[in-house]
Order: C-alpha cells, then sequence, then structure tokens
C-alpha cells in the first residue's frame, strides 16, 4: 500500500509529498503519478516512486493505482475537459481497490452555483455513485492565484477586479497541502467532506492595501464593471473562454459564495492558516 499523489509535479502536489516527508513518511511508501517523470527527477532521487499517466488516457491510469492505496486525487486543471478525465481516474481507483480517494473539489461543494463548480459537482456524484471509501476536501481560494500576478499589480499601481465588494477567504496553497496529507496520514476522515478556507475572508480594497503596505507603492482597487473586466482579461492574451470563467468567479465573489471561514481547514492542520498579508510580503520578497 502506498499514498499516492496524483498531479505530483504541480503546484499543490508537490507541497503535498514534502508535508508528508515531513511528517515522517517513508519516501519509498509515496508514489507520485506524472505524465512526465523528468519533471518527477528530484522525487525519484529522493526514493518516492514514480508512477507514469494522464488523465486523457485511460489505459495508464490502470496502473496508477494498486488494491489499498490512499489517493490524492488533484483536479485537473483543463476546464471544460475534467469530467472525461475524471471519470477515467475514478474508474481507475475503483478497478484497484483503493483504500481511500480524497478529492480536491471546490468550496460549497453540490451548493457552489459557479460555473467553475460544475464539473467538480459532477465528479463528487461519480464518486458517490463509485461506492470507493472517499474524503472531499472542498478547497477554497489559494492566495497564490492572487500573489502571482503582483508584478502587473505593480506595473499598474492598482488591483482590477470586478468583485465589487466581496470578499475571499483565501489560504496559503501550503495549507491546502497540508490538509490533504493530515487525510491521507490519519484516520476517521472517510465519508467527510470538508469545506476547506482561511480563517480570515479579505477584501479587494484590503488585498491592494497590503501590497501597497509591503511593497511601499500607492496601490488602488479599480473595480470595474463585469463586461470591462472580460474586455481587459482578454486584450491581456488571455482565452475568451477562460476570461468568461474568472468573471463569473468574481461575480460569485461579489456575492459572497468564496467568503465562508467554516474553520475546517485551521482544525484539520492544527494551526491558523496563513494570513492574506503574509502571504504577499512572501511574495514580493522572491
Amino acid at each position: 500500500m502506498s499514498i499516492v499523489v496524483t498531479g505530483a509535479t504541480g503546484h499543490l502536489g508537490r507541497l503535498v509529498i514534502a508535508d508528508l516527508l515531513e511528517r515522517g513518511v517513508e519516501a519509498g511508501g509515496i508514489a507520485a503519478v506524472v505524465r512526465d517523470p523528468g519533471k518527477a527527477a528530484d522525487l525519484a532521487a529522493k526514493g518516492v516512486e514514480v508512477r507514469v499517466a494522464t488523465y486523457d488516457d485511460p489505459q495508464t491510469l490502470k496502473g496508477a493505482f494498486a488494491a489499498g492505496d490512499r489517493v490524492l486525487f488533484v483536479s485537473g486543471n483543463d476546464v471544460g475537459r475534467r469530467l472525461p478525465q475524471h471519470t477515467a481516474v475514478v474508474d481507475a481507483a475503483r478497478g484497484a481497490g483503493v483504500g481511500l480517494l480524497a478529492y480536491t473539489g471546490i468550496l460549497g461543494g453540490p451548493e457552489a452555483d459557479l460555473a467553475l463548480a460544475e464539473e467538480h459537482k459532477l465528479t463528487e456524484r461519480l464518486i458517490l455513485d463509485s461506492g470507493l471509501p472517499h474524503t472531499f476536501l472542498r478547497n477554497g481560494w489559494y492566495t497564490e492565484v492572487y500573489t502571482q500576478n503582483l508584478g502587473t499589480v505593480l506595473e499598474h499601481g492598482a488591483v482590477v477586479a470586478s468583485a465589487g465588494e466581496g470578499r475571499v477567504s483565501s489560504a496559503a496553497r501550503a495549507d491546502y497541502a497540508a490538509a490533504a496529507a493530515v487525510v491521507l496520514t490519519g484516520e476517521g476522515h472517510e465519508g467527510k467532506a470538508y469545506e476547506l478556507s482561511g480563517d480570515t475572508a479579505w477584501s479587494f480594497a484590503e488585498y491592494a492595501a497590503a501590497v501597497a503596505q509591503a511593497s511601499g507603492q500607492e496601490i488602488a482597487y479599480r473595480n470595474v464593471s463585469s463586461e470591462q473586466y472580460l474586455e481587459i482579461l482578454v486584450g491581456a492574451g488571455l482565452p475568451a473562454a477562460f476570461a468568461e470563467v474568472l468573471v463569473d468567479v468574481d461575480r460569485a465573489i461579489g456575492r459572497g459564495l468564496l467568503a465562508g471561514t467554516s474553520g475546517d481547514l485551521s482544525r484539520l492542520i492544527g494551526r491558523p492558516t496563513t494570513p492574506m498579508p503574509q502571504s504577499v510580503a512572501a511574495a514580493l520578497k522572491g
């Protein structure tokens, strides 16, 4: 039996494996499922087993899992194509007889009404119908979704969004990784659905103020209409379909859908979640 992490060379997957190792899990008891083994050379050097598979090829997934494995199923990032991909993963996990399938979904689960949630809701239903032992890790927003664009914010002296005064209860990606590691190594999580989010919800005006404080530069929050924001994103080179998704996310933020602070995340990891200003300061330091 192994602890298996899919998407293991992605941002979240790497952090989960690092957390598992820090918790004392033997490297040989961890399996990393990756598309490109070359990107996992550092993991292999540590003794982590590398299993090559892709969500797009069900045949490769047949060797990705083994009976009794505890699997972290990191959702795909190919929005619009995830349902067939996720179906292949669930089918492979069921065929292998895994011991636990922990799926990284979206905050709100079945109640989330933003477009980005649809494939997650359908995947949760697939897992329930499969009869697999499971845990739903309904991840909220990663603060890094915003801090990865700090260069643009500093260049223009503004945080641009169309969320009005809506608030976001984000946490650092490492916080969510720690929660996954807790579930993969602990007991009593089967059948649970965790609503994971930061301890404190913040507004974009507060985010702009945090960037200003950390950078020493004047930063404003520029709230625009959904239509204007879509034009800005497309003008910046984003595909129209993906830009629509981002605009829809801001609408959801404006409706308060990403402001929930259930406390599940901090309870799982046994510490407060990383405050947004701390993540901003760390990102600016590089």
